[in-house]
């Protein structure tokens, strides 16, 4: 590196997490998610407002692939993050409502979604047709687990059954929006060659019938947190490299080597190290990656074209997850306040869209302009979750419904 770029790396790095901090702030203090703050940081000191001219003199294009960098390695320990607090007792839990709900909420934004991508690709070309049809049903069908269950804390929704019945069915979304992700990456080619992909079964029988049980010998044993912590950061870097080597991109890695990391009987050493990770994560990396985000996001140049593409997107993304989440909630007899409050969180994306977002754009699925799109799309629909909430489901509901749950239950 050069003396320019250590100075612009360290000068870019202090803004990134000065502004993300403050924007962050401010948007809780709007009852909002904390990324929503993030995101609209790095929109900010892109060119939509002040032009590519003012973006390049604060983050030099020599200094933008060392930040971008940083913000895998962010993405890499979330998506860790995210398969370590997957709790699989949810997926067993709530029976048929939990898969009714999961399947309707994803099947009608995905045909939504996958229906658009048909119009879309008359102004956006792609040679990846099929793929680009898929990524864009996939993407229309996230639903953010990690911020889903942020806002459930904030609101104190996280005991009512409302609360337990998102949950699961984000993390369901959350699984088969991987899935399926990983389907449009292999058509892609995923820049790697075509039969390193046949190894992936190979890796997934490794990651689980040999490192799972490595995982949990190392930490059955009362071992020091400097001992478990680099084990894990190696571990999910491997795990990653891996993926990414075959073709499916580091993310699947990351996540998958969290969703392998044992929880019987390390609970506190698994919190622990989730902590510790996270604090450092949210305070610098996570930033990094929304600044970088934002920075190709550039809504200048809209016209009426963009707009319409706009308007439709919004509609297929919220109309598909609201519209599909709502019906199978009702005729698994859920009453309407509970139905509307169920579709009003599945619809909430957050970071995991913006995740989905950035590999399309990396995968060639998205132009710049769509990716811009798109991530308007990912804020909007984070955005709404808290104001509908309030009208939907105020706090004196949210009450009554915690005293029903700690009510004891009459005996048969």
């Amino acid at each position: 590196m050069t003396t320019h770029q250590v100075v612009f790396l360290f000068l870019d790095l202090a803004v990134i997490v000065v502004l993300a901090r403050a924007l962050g702030a401010l948007a809780r203090r709007l009852d909002q998610p904390a990324v929503i703050g993030e995101v609209l940081a790095g929109v900010l000191l892109g060119p939509t407002l002040f032009g590519e001219g003012f973006t390049g003199a604060l983050f030099p294009t020599d200094t933008r692939p060392f930040l971008a960098a940083l913000a895998n390695v962010g993405v890499a320990v979330f998506m860790f993050g995210v398969g370590a607090e997957l709790d699989r007792a949810l997926l067993r839990g709530r029976g048929k409502l939990a898969i009714t709900v999961s399947g309707a909420s994803i099947a009608l934004p995905f045909a939504l979604g996958s229906g658009l991508a048909l119009y879309l690709v008359l102004n956006h070309p792609n040679e990846h047709r099929l793929g680009f049809v898929l990524f864009l049903g996939a993407a229309m069908s996230v639903t953010a687990f990690p911020v889903l269950a942020r806002i459930l804390s904030d609101r104190r929704m996280a005991k009512t059954m409302v609360g337990g019945v998102a949950l699961t069915c984000a993390a369901v979304d959350d699984l088969l929006a991987w899935c399926l992700l990983a389907v449009v990456v292999i058509l892609s080619g995923g820049g790697a060659d075509q039969w390193l992909i046949a190894l992936g079964p190979v890796y997934l029988a490794l990651m689980l019938w040999v490192v799972r049980p490595l995982l949990r010998k190392v930490f059955a044993a009362d071992r020091p947190m400097t001992t478990t912590l680099p084990v894990v950061l190696a571990g999910l870097l491997l795990s990653g490299a891996a993926t990414e080597w075959i073709g499916l991109h580091f993310i699947f890695g990351a996540f998958l080597f969290g969703a392998v990391f044992p929880r019987e009987g390390t609970d506190a050493l698994r919190e622990s190290v989730l902590e510790r990770m996270g604090q450092f994560n949210s305070a610098l990396l996570l930033p990094v990656f929304f600044i970088v985000a934002g920075l190709k996001v550039d809504l200048s140049s809209i016209g009426a074209t963009g707009v319409l593409e706009l308007l439709l997107v919004l509609v297929a993304a919220i109309g598909g997850k609201f519209g599909g989440a709502f019906t199978a909630a009702r005729l698994n007899h859920l009453s309407t306040r509970d139905a509307a409050a169920l579709a009003t969180l599945m619809n909430t994306r957050g970071l995991t869209e913006l995740i989905i977002l950035a590999v399309g754009l990396q995968l060639g699925m998205l132009d710049q302009y769509l990716y811009s799109v798109m991530v308007v799309m990912a804020v909007v629909t984070t955005a709404m979750a808290g104001p509908l909430l309030r009208l939907i489901y105020p706090p004196s509901i949210v009450d009554q419904e915690i005293e029903k749950v700690r009510a004891p239950q009459p005996a048969a």
